[in-house]
């Protein structure tokens, strides 16, 4: 298996079935295009993608700059391999790298499979945090 940093849309869009849905050509190219925005790719030995990992650096003036990972996927054929937790590994060098303190993730409560992934991978699970989210794409609240 190798895994590479991604820069190129095309790269993208030939592993599309890695991502939850296609992947749009104008975000795709304006996340690949932003250098706090990171994507690795894995590779099998026929040089099929069988695996992603997108990571996003958040900066904060007190707290210094994190990486957030944004996705993971692994194709199903893939899965159990180790695939993920090297990807999982590879961005959290690359986050070292590049002067992050730390990296996270949250993962549904029930996703057994990313739990064991990021543990495997090194992570340590902290207390229980409320997700609030809202979804931009409809019509502001009237109240």
């Amino acid at each position: 298996m190798r895994i590479e940093r991604i820069a190129d849309a095309a790269a993208v869009h030939r592993a599309a079935d890695l991502f939850d849905s296609p992947p749009v050509t104008a975000a795709t190219e304006r996340f690949l295009a932003d250098p706090t925005h990171h994507l690795l790719i894995a590779y099998d030995t026929g040089d099929r993608a069988v695996g992603m990992i997108s990571g996003v650096e958040m900066t904060h003036p007190d707290k210094g700059t994190e990486m957030f990972i944004y996705e993971l996927g692994v194709a199903p054929t893939a899965r159990l391999q180790g695939v993920a937790t090297e990807l999982v590994r590879q961005l959290a060098t690359l986050a070292r790298e590049r002067g992050c303190y730390g990296m996270w993730d949250g993962t549904e409560p029930d996703n057994a499979a990313g739990q064991a992934t990021y543990r495997k991978a090194g992570a340590t699970e902290e207390a229980p945090f409320l997700l609030l989210s809202w979804d931009l794409t409809t019509a502001e609240p009237t109240s």
